[in-house]
């Protein structure tokens, strides 16, 4: 063993520590190594074969026989591992070139304890030059066919060769070069020699890594954040040390010039370090550099996604508009300090709608024409305006670009928002303060965050879309109820007038007629009152009314033009809006007697049960199918009759709820149909009022 002092301990625990890995690489292959591995066994051997030469070299010295028989059976397990790799992957045909080289160097391998048995193992001499040209001669066959293994490879067996093939290389490539150091000097490096075990155990660890099923896939991957600050460390170390460098050489020189020029220096290297930490170029810089050229790609998705919806999430009082989160989401991809958002009109020309940091940038009122808009919707394309400014064409887009945007240099990209091959909107990008070109990533991710923001966009539109449809569709309703109740004036009136041709002689009907004239009249004055009521769902002055009156009074309204006949006189008093149930119920017998024949009348029933009463309207017309009861009746704007408005149910259901009552309805096909209006007693208003007593005296709690 070399060296002297301490050296012959540390290169015994070397040797220890290379005998230790070796294990470990045993025991792992055994526990977790791939079953199915054409060299598992080979390894295994070449594991066991290293641990015993390790453990021999660290207690009876590298020199001994027994250490180079070891080492002699680990090289023959190695040779063997690489054979058995050859035909992984189903190359057997082609394993007849690689035999001969095999069997070659098996049978040299083979000589060594046949040189070590006759010449020993001493430095100098034919014996010892033959011994390292053995080692030689293996090295270089071994690295040569692990050469043709992975050349030739299929791609589905590289990973399985990645660190098997690493480790293997390493193992002979150190024998290499041991080998020729040694020939060339007469001896052994003595550092290297000693080192050999513990390499060796490395080398048979990663070995072991890659028999396992998942080793091939394992590979260090920092986060950018970790590299930037590490590549960011690196710089200041450096600083520092070129900055000790400079001051300890002028102090050197000694003299007062030289220390007036070590403290000028460090004044002038400390303002250059302030003024660069601070500069967004620089970070910009160190993130391209480092993603360059220490990533497989350029953007971390994970924490560019988390930005994108932090930003795009970022509502609430204060906050800037969606189209404003919009660019920014897309703008802090590429590092872009600000951006426009352009968007098609109704003439498919693009107009800006938002800005973000570009306050500056001169914009026309038409941004782009249509042609510009039809051709980025129709390829999807992402423009780099530096492409265009130099001519490059690669859809007809040099053309299309407006002036404005070429003249901006430091517009930078153009993207285009396509939700569902739709252009909903165009984003302008600036340059990134650390100037690059766009790359295949940067489209692929520019792209996909295009129709993402694209999707948030079209749904806001949609949004406004529905709240504008609900205002109209307020707006259309109040007309519809107005529209309904003058038509049934107006059926009244038109029943009128040909009943009085028939009846003008008759004092009785002119009286009739008269009151139904008054009556038409008061309803049309009170219809504007009414008018705010529609659509409110809410139904003031509730009051206690007799209900049998108001039921008399609609018969008398209607008498004149079809029967209707009360079948009770009791008086039923009721708490409600007189006003708006005696709406409700010149809608329900208006359609009772437009469904009823001729003559047949409409009858109203007034009964009080328990804590309410109810007034029932019953025709004997055409009934209604119980499919239309439950899915059309109290739908607005269907009807069953024709030119109805499909209003009058829903309105008096309405009307009847918001006073707390209810609405029912029976109704079978050419019988007829019976609504049965239900609201409380005006006595158990009072009740509850005063006692809270609940609607039904089966919800009594004992």
């Amino acid at each position: 063993m070399g060296g002297q002092g301490l050296w012959p301990l540390a290169a015994q625990l070397a040797w220890t520590f290379g005998a230790a890995l070796s294990v470990a690489a045993l025991v792992w292959t055994l526990r977790h190594g791939e079953r199915a591995r054409p060299d598992r066994l080979a390894l295994i051997t070449a594991a066991g074969a290293s641990a015993l030469w390790c453990a021999l070299a660290a207690a009876l010295g590298a020199e001994h026989p027994g250490a180079a028989l070891a080492v002699t059976g680990r090289n023959l397990a190695l040779i063997a591992a690489i054979f058995g790799l050859f035909g992984a992957d189903g190359r057997s045909a082609s394993l007849r070139p690689v035999r001969p080289v095999i069997i070659a160097l098996v049978l040299v391998q083979l000589l060594q304890p046949l040189v070590l048995l006759i010449g020993g193992r001493g430095a100098g001499g034919a014996a010892f030059e033959a011994r390292v040209l053995i080692d030689m001669l293996v090295a270089i066959g071994a690295l040569l066919l692990l050469h043709n293994l992975y050349a030739g490879a299929a791609s589905g067996l590289r990973p399985l060769l990645r660190w098997t093939g690493i480790a293997l290389a390493g193992i002979f490539a150190y024998d290499l070069n041991l080998a020729a150091l040694a020939y060339l000097g007469g001896e052994e490096p003595a550092l290297l020699a000693d080192l050999r075990g513990l390499f060796a155990g490395a080398m048979a660890a990663l070995l072991a890594l890659g028999m396992n099923a998942r080793g091939p896939r394992l590979q260090f991957s920092p986060s950018r954040t970790v590299t930037f600050r590490t590549l960011s460390l690196v710089l200041i170390g450096g600083y520092l040390a070129a900055m000790a460098l400079v001051t300890r050489s002028l102090a050197l020189i000694g003299g007062d010039l030289a220390r007036a020029g070590e403290l000028l220096f460090a004044l002038a290297a400390a303002l250059a370090a302030a003024l660069l930490l601070v500069s967004p170029r620089l970070r910009g810089w160190l993130r391209v550099v480092a993603s360059k050229h220490l990533f497989q790609h350029r953007y971390d998705y994970r924490e560019e996604w988390l930005r994108f919806t932090r930003t795009i999430g970022r509502a609430g009082s204060g906050s800037a508009s969606l189209e404003e989160r919009a660019i920014q989401a897309l703008a802090d991809i590429t590092e872009s300090p600000s951006g426009l958002l352009l968007m098609p009109g109704e003439d498919a020309r693009l107009e800006l709608v938002a800005r973000w940091n570009w306050p500056t940038l001169e914009v026309p009122a038409v941004a782009g024409d249509f042609r510009l808009s039809a051709l980025l919707e129709q390829h999807g394309l992402i423009l780099a305006l530096d492409e265009v400014r130099r001519g490059i064409d690669h859809h007809g887009e040099a053309a299309e670009v407006p002036a404005w945007l070429r003249e901006a240099e430091d517009a930078w990209a153009l993207v285009p928002l396509l939700h569902f091959d739709r252009l909903v909107a165009a984003i302008v990008l600036a340059r990134p303060r650390s100037p690059r070109q766009l790359d295949w990533e940067d489209f692929d991710l520019l792209r996909v965050a295009g129709q993402q923001l694209a999707s948030y966009l079209a749904e806001q539109a949609g949004q406004q879309a529905l709240m504008e449809a609900s205002r109209f569709d307020e707006f259309n309703r109040r007309i519809a109820f107005v529209m309904h109740d003058i038509k049934n004036l107006a059926s009244q009136l038109s029943l009128l007038a040909a009943n009085a041709e028939r009846h003008a002689d008759n004092p009785a009907f002119r009286a009739d007629m008269l009151v139904t004239l008054r009556n038409s009249a008061e309803k049309l004055s009170a219809l504007l009152a009414r008018l705010g009521r529609y659509g409110t769902g809410q139904v003031a002055g509730l009051a206690p009314f007799d209900l049998t009156a108001l039921a008399r009074d609609v018969a008398a309204r209607f008498g004149p033009l079809h029967p209707v006949l009360l079948t009770r006189e009791a008086p039923v008093s009721v708490i409600g809006n007189r006003e708006a149930l005696e709406q409700a119920l010149i809608h329900l017998v208006q359609n009772a007697i437009d469904a009823s024949p001729a003559e047949t009348p409409v009858l109203l029933d007034v009964v009080a049960e328990r804590l309410h009463a109810s007034i029932a309207v019953v025709d004997q017309g055409c009934g209604m199918s119980s499919e239309f009861v439950r899915s059309g009746l109290f739908k607005p704007f269907v009807s069953s009759k024709p030119g109805g408005f499909g209003i009058g149910a829903f309105e008096a259901r309405e009307l009847v709820r918001a006073m707390g009552g209810r609405v029912a309805v029976e109704s079978r096909e050419g019988l007829g149909t019976r609504f049965v209006v239900t609201l409380p007693l005006a006595e158990t208003a009072r009740l509850r009022a005063v006692q809270d007593v609940p609607d039904d005296p089966r919800e009594e709690v004992a």
